[in-house]
């Protein structure tokens, strides 16, 4: 807007003045605001009794859920980022069992090809892959074990930036193709490339609320895709297909494990299938995930359905990895794997943050299922030894924004370290408000009575760590007595978030509410601002040159 001189407003006309106030009072009412202004007043939405705190899980025969090709016909096909210029293509053949035994069917029975182009039904590339079967197998009579289809794994590499790409994949041999499918590379990394919007979902579930976010996220045509953890809640459902959603009457009392319906994943990934197959989809895993099952293992669903860029970032796990999209660097972590400072993770994160140039990449966005900074009462400081364990190290990196699930309902954290407003440190934003069958979270923690035991209230991802991080007392207390400064915006509402990078400096929050699915109003947005001129850490220059494995005394913003 070009600025006009004192004098000639003086002269203007009555009318012409009340043009211009009525003009600037429009633009007021539209103003975003940006993370310069803060912090931020605490303010909670409250909660419209008028709306369901949940709804149903969608029924084994709801259309959107049931499988819809032959046996050896591909689907479930899921899209995942590799490096810029390769895509992982996964999809699962045959058809899975479920009994008292079970035999698995033989990978090498079928092949994994993925034949793809950039005009539609000419394929002038193929690429071939890797096939798997995993069991879910519980070593007491009574329950039902399960086995998967054949899960194919192909990295179609050679892929030039924004452009889009046409494939079919399944086993040719076999005349068992998929129908063809596109999707469109994102930017090359670089300062002025960026997705034009990325969709980040957590705790997402099989419910009639699912669907609507689903729904709602695929109308605002997302480049990209970000599920921080909680993804089919395959673990609500014991072996015989019942539901439940109380832990303490069924699993573990009835049942001597908690069991895992597992056929609820194919009818997760069935219904998200039409988004999969034509975004990246980038997921790291939360605590329904964890599907312990015979000779404690753990996460097997998880981390064979789907690919992830764990070895193009160095991790070997995909539990936790990285990867870039444009001009954003993107870091999964994992909470449910060791993160105390000793850990492997601890020291690939430290290497991984000293690899960014933010000259190429100057966003940095972090995520992990549980929040570091949360008000509600659900899951309250239960990721305190995680937070105590890596924060510093997202601060001395300049880590931008932090990404959190696992409560469900909205929460945007003012830029802070340590519980404290700090404007170079990272905003955080909560968002386990997908639609899962566990309802949202309603209830804050500085609430009368809203305060949870701290005897309770432990961390209790790892024994190891000795649980007792959540001792971390506020001024003597464990519990704000009302909203906490840090926590700026809070809302018990289902819905989804965007990212919208405009440039090197800023990037729009918003976030999108369910029930205004229709409107044109959002729940809540802010740009967020970086400033590597004022804020050393953003600044790659300024990064250390090794790992710091300091003790907790030391202030990371001297190292």
């Amino acid at each position: 807007m070009r600025f006009m001189r004192w004098e000639t407003v003086a002269l203007a006309p009555m009318w012409v003045l009340l043009v211009v106030s009525l003009g600037a009072s429009a633009v007021e009412r539209k103003c975003i605001p940006t993370t310069l202004e803060g912090p931020f007043k605490p303010q909670t939405k409250k909660f419209d009794p008028s709306l369901r705190s949940g709804s149903d899980d969608l029924p084994m025969y709801d259309p959107r859920v049931v499988k819809r090709v032959p046996a050896i016909y591909p689907e479930q096909i899921t899209l995942a980022l590799s490096t810029p210029d390769a895509m992982w293509v996964s999809w699962i053949s045959g058809d899975w069992q479920m009994g008292p035994k079970v035999s698995p069917l033989d990978p090498t029975t079928v092949k994994s090809v993925v034949e793809f182009g950039t005009r539609s039904g000419r394929y002038t590339q193929s690429a071939t892959g890797t096939s798997e079967v995993y069991s879910q197998i519980y070593p007491f009579g009574g329950l039902l074990n399960y086995t998967s289809g054949i899960i194919h794994h192909v990295r179609i590499t050679g892929l030039k930036p924004e452009t889009t790409y046409y494939y079919k994949c399944g086993d040719p041999t076999l005349s068992a193709m998929s129908g063809e499918h596109s999707f469109k590379t994102l930017p090359a990394p670089g300062p002025s490339s960026y997705p034009t919007r990325i969709a980040i979902i957590g705790d997402l579930g099989l419910t009639y609320n699912s669907t609507s976010t689903v729904d709602h996220m695929r109308a605002n045509n997302p480049d990209l895709v970000l599920l921080i953890g909680d993804l089919s809640y395959a673990n609500l459902y014991i072996t015989n297909g019942t539901g439940t959603n109380d832990y303490g009457q069924t699993f573990g009392k009835i049942t001597p494990i908690h069991e895992t319906y597992q056929p609820r994943w194919d009818m997760w990934q069935r219904m998200i299938e039409p988004v999969t197959s034509a975004v990246p989809f980038m997921v790291i895993e939360g605590n329904h995930e964890y599907e312990l099952q015979i000779n404690n293992e753990s996460f097997v669903s998880y981390k064979a359905r789907f690919a992830v860029p764990q070895e193009e970032s160095k991790s070997g796990t995909s539990m936790y990895y990285s990867f870039d999209a444009g001009g954003i660097h993107f870091v999964m972590l994992g909470a449910y794997v060791d993160y105390n400072r000793s850990s492997e993770q601890y020291r690939w994160l430290g290497e991984d943050l000293m690899k960014v140039d933010r000259s190429v990449t100057p966003w940095v966005i972090a995520t992990t299922h549980p929040p570091w900074y949360n008000s509600y009462r659900s899951h309250y400081r239960e990721a305190e030894c995680m937070r105590q364990s890596m924060e510093d190290l997202l601060y001395i990196h300049g880590v931008d924004v932090m990404l959190h699930g696992h409560v469900h309902a909205y929460e945007r954290i003012n830029r802070v370290y340590d519980y404290k407003y700090d404007p170079c440190g990272p905003l955080y934003i909560s968002v386990g408000d997908g639609g899962n069958a566990e309802r949202l979270a309603l209830l804050h923690a500085d609430d009368e009575d809203g305060c949870p035991d701290p005897m309770k209230s432990l961390d209790k991802n790892f024994a190891n760590l000795s649980g007792y991080c959540g001792f971390n007392f506020t001024n003597g207390k464990f519990c704000w007595d009302k909203q906490p400064a840090w926590s700026a915006f809070r809302d018990s509402s289902f819905g989804h978030g965007i990212i919208e990078v405009k440039n090197s400096t800023h990037l729009l929050w918003t976030w999108h509410r369910n029930q205004d699915h229709y409107d044109e109003v959002v729940g809540d947005q802010i740009y967020i601002v970086r400033q590597p001129q004022v804020c050393a850490n953003q600044n790659s220059k300024n990064m250390p040159k090794r790992t710091p494995y300091y003790s907790g005394g030391n202030d990371p913003r001297r190292l």
